[in-house]
C-alpha cells in the first residue's frame, strides 16, 4: 500500500469539500443581495446542506465498506463537480440550494470513506489522534482558500453582480483533478469489512453504538461543538459587513482570520496532543473561547460606517473575534479520535456515520437559530448566544472523559 499517496488524496479531497462547504456563508451574504432575501430565507442553504448528510449518513454508513471507499469518494466528487458547473449556467437561488444538496450528499460519502480509511492507514491511538488533527487542519488550509478565492470574485458596491460565480469553475476543475488522483490510488480496504455479518447486522451495530453511554455522550458533544462553529463561521461574513461596517470582499476576508486560527489550532493540535491528555487541554481551550466573546463582541458595538475603511483603520472586533478559532480547533478532532480509537476498526463506517449525523444537524440547528436571531436582535446578540452552547460543551466532556476511562477499563 503506498501510504504517502492515499494521505495525500485524503488531504486533497478534504481541502476541495472545505472550501465548498464552508463557501455558504460567503454565498449567504451574496445571495441576499442577489435574489433579495432576508436572513431567515438565506439561512435553509446551511439546511440544505446538512440535512442530506445526516440523512445519507444514516442510510448509507453501515453500507460503504461493501461498496468501497474510493468508490463512494469518487462517485460524490463527480456528483460535486457537475453541480459547480451548473452554478455560472443557472444563476438562481434554486440552484444554489440543488449546490448545497450535492454538496451534503457527497460530503456524508466522502467524511465516512475518509474517517474510516484514517483507521486502515494509522496505526496507535497517537498516530491515529495526529493524523486526524493534521487532516482537519488541511479542511480549515481549504477553508481559508476558499475564502480567498470567494472574496478575488467579488464585486464590491454593486449589490446584483453575480461575478462572484466564476469561482465555481476553477472548483470544477479541482473536484475533477481530485477524482483523477483518488482513481490512480491503491487502498486496500480489507480490515474495514466484518467477515460474517449482514447489512442488517452492520446497520444495527452502528444503532446500538448511539445507545451506549460513550456514543450518546459523545455525538451530544459533537453537536454543540459543531452548532457552535457553523453558527459563528456561517454568518461572520454577514456580522462583518452588517456590525463591523466592512465592505463585502473585506467582510470575506477577515472571516478568513477564523479560518486561518482554525487551521493554525488544528495543525499544532497535533503536536499538543501527543505530549498532554486531551481533556485538561480542552477545558483550557473552552474557557479561552468563552473569555474571547466577552472581551470582544463589546468592541463591536456602535461603529460608523466608513466607506474609505481599509485593514489599518478596521475594528478591532474584526481581528479579536476570529482568534477564538485557536481555541475551539482542537476540540472536535480531539473527541473524534478519542472514541474512534476505543472501537474495532471495522465499526469506524459506522462510528463516523454517527459523527456525520450528528454534526451535520448541529451545524444546521447553528445557522438557523444564530441566523434568526442575527435577523431579529443583532449579530452581537446572535454571537453572545454561543455561550450557552460552549457552557454545555463543557460539562458533556466532563462524562464522555469518564466513559472513555470505563471503556479503555473494560477492554
Amino acid at each position: 500500500m503506498s501510504n504517502w499517496r492515499i494521505r495525500f488524496s485524503l488531504f486533497l479531497i478534504y481541502f476541495v469539500f472545505a472550501i465548498l462547504l464552508n463557501s455558504v456563508g460567503t454565498v449567504i451574504l451574496q445571495v441576499i443581495k442577489n435574489f433579495d432575501l432576508t436572513h431567515a430565507d438565506a439561512s435553509v442553504l446551511e439546511g440544505y446542506k446538512d440535512l442530506p448528510i445526516a440523512i445519507v449518513s444514516f442510510l448509507v454508513a453501515s453500507f460503504l465498506p461493501r461498496f468501497g471507499f474510493r468508490n463512494a469518494m469518487m462517485t460524490g466528487l463527480l456528483l460535486v463537480t457537475l453541480a459547480c458547473i451548473a452554478m455560472p449556467l443557472v444563476p438562481t437561488f434554486l440552484t444554489t440550494k440543488l449546490l448545497f444538496l450535492t454538496v451534503g450528499v457527497s460530503f456524508a460519502l466522502v467524511k465516512v470513506s475518509v474517517y474510516s480509511t484514517v483507521g486502515l492507514i494509522t496505526d496507535g491511538k497517537k498516530s491515529h489522534a495526529s493524523f486526524m488533527n493534521t487532516l482537519e487542519g488541511i479542511f480549515m488550509v481549504g477553508v481559508l482558500t476558499g475564502y480567498g478565492m470567494f472574496s478575488y470574485f467579488v464585486e464590491d458596491g454593486n449589490r446584483y453582480s453575480q461575478t462572484w460565480l466564476g469561482v465555481y469553475w476553477p472548483l470544477a476543475v479541482l473536484t475533477a483533478l481530485s477524482i483523477v488522483i483518488i482513481y490512480f490510488t491503491p487502498l486496500d480496504e480489507s480490515e474495514a469489512h466484518h467477515e460474517g455479518s449482514s447489512l442488517k447486522d452492520d446497520f444495527m451495530d452502528m444503532m446500538r453504538l448511539v445507545i451506549r453511554p460513550i456514543g450518546y455522550i459523545f455525538v451530544i458533544s459533537a453537536f454543540l461543538y459543531v452548532l457552535i462553529e457553523q453558527g459563528i463561521g456561517t454568518w461572520l461574513p454577514t456580522f462583518n459587513n452588517e456590525v463591523l461596517m466592512l465592505p463585502e470582499s473585506m467582510s470575506i476576508q477577515a472571516t478568513s482570520i477564523f479560518a486561518a486560527t482554525l487551521a493554525i489550532g488544528r495543525l499544532s493540535a497535533g503536536v499538543v496532543m501527543a505530549r498532554f491528555d486531551w481533556y485538561p487541554v480542552l477545558n483550557v481551550c473552552i474557557l479561552a473561547v468563552g473569555a474571547l466573546v466577552l472581551i470582544s463582541l463589546p468592541m463591536a458595538e456602535n461603529i460608523m460606517h466608513n466607506p474609505n475603511v481599509t485593514w489599518t483603520d478596521a475594528p478591532a472586533a474584526a481581528y479579536i473575534f476570529p482568534l477564538i478559532g485557536l481555541f475551539l480547533a482542537p476540540i472536535y478532532p480531539a473527541i473524534n479520535s478519542a472514541v474512534l480509537s476505543a472501537l474495532p476498526k471495522y465499526q469506524h463506517s459506522e462510528m463516523t456515520g454517527l459523527i456525520v449525523i450528528f454534526s451535520a444537524l448541529g451545524g444546521t440547528t447553528g445557522s438557523i437559530i444564530t441566523g434568526n436571531v442575527f435577523g431579529s436582535f443583532g449579530g452581537s446578540t446572535a454571537f453572545y448566544l454561543s455561550l450557552v452552547p460552549l457552557t454545555c460543551i463543557l460539562i458533556a466532556l466532563f462524562f464522555f472523559k469518564r466513559e472513555t476511562v470505563k471503556n479503555q477499563a473494560t477492554g
